[in-house]
């Protein structure tokens, strides 16, 4: 499956159920355009969990609210509620250990 692309006005339905793992990043981040391609990845690998990217710098709303102060910030959302995040750059066998952990 593809990445999502969310903003702050389609936040609240995407997230709200299922599994969802969010990405959120910006432009200017160097080790968000390096965990683009893992997440990509990973979409393709686990089916049963939907990926999402929401760019901070468009969406600074959703950001705020979850306390977003370093990107990029990875945070795992079920039905609505943030189970666990993880900060920085992860090699693709760490990040998909942690989101299979959550299945």
């Amino acid at each position: 499956m593809a990445v999502k692309t969310i903003s702050d006005a389609s936040f609240d339905q995407e997230t709200g159920s299922g599994t969802v793992l969010v990405d959120f990043w910006a432009e200017w981040c160097g080790p968000c355009r390096m965990v683009s391609p893992i997440v990509e990845e990973l979409s393709k690998e686990i089916p049963q969990v939907t990926f999402a990217k929401l760019n901070i710098d468009e969406n600074q709303a959703v950001a705020q609210k979850m306390g977003i102060t370093s990107i990029p910030t990875l945070v795992l959302y079920k039905d609505g509620q943030p189970v666990d995040k993880v900060i920085g750059l992860m090699p693709k066998p760490q990040l998909k250990s942690f989101v299979e952990k959550h299945l």
